[in-house]
């Protein structure tokens, strides 16, 4: 089950402009240049999680997690940054990938930002 998530997060990632993935902290994780921008979670920690971790724009956290806490989750670490986790399996690629451009576009540089807004 895990494979067959990061391989959706993957075919995603791997479409944006200056994409990389690396493993860090055990985990493969998603950057824009030198920039961490997702986190694929497996059961880390034992937390029962199949899910990515991605930043959300100020505020946005609360209200995701609170409109659906089934699908969104405050995470270790990075949750007290606005970070939000989301459950693989309680999105569709559609809504994932949504929630993966917005985080790369958080992320990015602002030189970078043109080349998915051309996508758009």
């Amino acid at each position: 089950m895990s494979e067959k998530q990061l391989k959706r997060v993957r075919r995603i990632c791997e479409r944006l402009p200056e994409s990389s993935e690396k493993l860090s902290h055990g985990e493969p994780t998603f950057f824009v240049r030198k920039k961490v921008y997702t986190m694929f979670s497996n059961n880390h920690h034992n937390d029962g999680h199949v899910a990515v971790l991605v930043p959300a724009p100020t505020g946005i956290q609360k209200i995701l997690i609170e409109a659906a806490p089934d699908k969104f989750y405050n995470p270790p670490y990075v949750g007290v940054r606005g970070w939000v986790g989301i459950n693989l399996d309680k999105v569709s690629d559609h809504e994932l990938e949504s929630h993966i451009r917005q985080a790369w576009k958080l992320i990015a540089p602002k030189k970078l930002l043109p080349l998915i807004e051309e996508e758009e």
